[in-house]
């Protein structure tokens, strides 16, 4: 439904001359200006503008954007089933998912794509998200595409019908030793639980008796997967979040009696990209003493966004309240400073040397909370703190592996190096 004003916000006399007042200014562009304007593109404009004041999460979006932030949330998206990089203006295949399109055709990692419905995209500049516009499509509908494969003279058409390609959140699951698992989550999708529930038996019929909740790099998705997660290891009735803003009343989420590991050990790994949902679960693990958080701060996203559709395909993704852990900590980082500080706020925390050292990282007393079971100080306004801090590995990324990355160096060895030695590789 498209968003209605709500009656006593129309009733509010200052309300009204603010709406009068853009609906004027928008006449009078249309009515008197020296030439045609654009009605549309103005008041998108306008909209965007207003919006950007706001804070760093909230946004304007079209149905296109909508769409692409969702896809990687529900569990697949209709399309070809290959990866790729750009490399010199080429579309290069890294990977083409096993029982996929691509595969059931014979593509090949190696091969490069250099016509996508007999228009080239080799050699012309094209973006990845314009060679993705051009891969994608309904499920059921024919592409054809035409690959340079090494040793062939001529270039090699495929037609190749896009179905449902599955986008998995559960990255790893295995175990340590004989009592120790370790499972990877990189998003709180739609079949996140899913995979987890299926993960864990698997695990569980191995012996396992304690956990690795692995949330590094996890970006977030959706707060109620969160809460799910978090049930697992909390006892009944627990508080696992609330949220709370000036027009949206408190609403809190206890655990349930479902959860199914709340005896074993446990620990989860964060670090400055874990956000929003991984720290609802780290959150309230912390919170109640349930287990130990071990990396680096997180991200510190503390803001629940709603989607407000107007009518026209476009929608407003609105921050409406905050949420806050049990103990009550509101973990968002400031922003006030801007959206160019608080875009650089991983690199000023990697230039004070919070990456490298806790002791780098000040909270002022007024920050200062305490877990609901040991009485622990933990610390709010800036993502969550872990109890056991880890450094970042400064040794992983020297200064020529990164030259040879932005170089592209070691995509082209690589795949040079599987197409010299595709059959060995094979049978290996």
């Amino acid at each position: 439904m498209p968003l209605m004003l709500p009656a006593q916000k129309q009733a509010d006399a200052a309300f009204a001359q603010h709406a009068r007042k853009m609906y004027s200014t928008l006449y009078v562009l249309s009515e008197m200006y020296v030439d045609t304007v654009n009605a549309k593109a103005l008041t998108d404009k306008a909209i965007d503008a207003m919006i950007k004041e706001l804070d760093p999460h909230s946004d304007y979006m079209t149905a296109e954007e909508l769409a692409e932030m969702n896809e990687p949330l529900q569990g697949g998206f209709d399309g070809i089933g290959i990866s790729f990089n750009m490399m010199n203006d080429t579309l290069f295949v890294v990977e083409v998912i096993v029982g996929g399109p691509s595969e059931k055709v014979g593509l090949q990692a190696g091969d490069r794509i250099m016509k996508v419905d007999g228009e080239n995209i080799a050699g012309v500049k094209m973006s990845s998200k314009e060679v993705m516009k051009r891969l994608k499509g309904p499920k059921g509908t024919e592409v054809t595409i035409s690959v340079k494969r090494r040793g062939q003279q001529d270039l090699i058409d495929f037609v190749i019908v896009r179905d449902k390609i599955p986008m998995y959140s559960l990255d790893a699951s295995f175990m340590l030793d004989k009592n120790i698992a370790y499972i990877k989550i990189s998003r709180f999708g739609a079949t996140t639980m899913d995979e987890y529930h299926q993960a864990f038996k698997e695990l569980q019929a191995q012996g396992m008796k304690h956990l690795i909740l692995d949330l590094q790099s996890n970006g977030g998705g959706y707060m109620s997967t969160a809460i799910d997660l978090a049930d697992e290891f909390l006892t009944a009735g627990k508080c696992i979040v609330y949220t709370e803003g000036l027009h949206s009343p408190r609403q809190q989420a206890n655990a349930s009696a479902k959860g199914a590991f709340e005896e074993g050990n446990l620990v989860v790994l964060i670090d400055e990209f874990s956000a929003s949902s991984s720290e609802i679960v780290s959150g309230a693990v912390q919170d109640w003493d349930r287990g130990l958080i071990v990396g680096r701060r997180s991200f510190g996203k503390g803001l629940v966004q709603r989607m407000l559709p107007l009518g026209d395909g476009t929608v407003i993704k609105l921050t409406v309240s905050r949420y806050h852990t049990p103990s009550g900590r509101c973990i968002q980082k400031p922003y006030d400073a801007g959206d160019e500080a608080y875009a650089k706020d991983l690199v000023d925390r990697y230039n004070r040397g919070e990456m490298i050292s806790a002791d780098s990282i000040h909270f002022p007393d007024s920050l200062k909370y305490h877990t609901l079971t040991k009485h622990r100080v933990v610390y709010g306004g800036g993502g969550i703190m872990p109890d056991v801090f880890v450094p970042m590995d400064t040794t992983r990324f020297t200064p020529l592996h990164r030259l040879l990355v932005n170089r592209g160096v070691l995509n082209r060895y690589c795949l040079n190096y599987v197409d010299d030695h595709r059959s060995e590789l094979k049978n290996a």
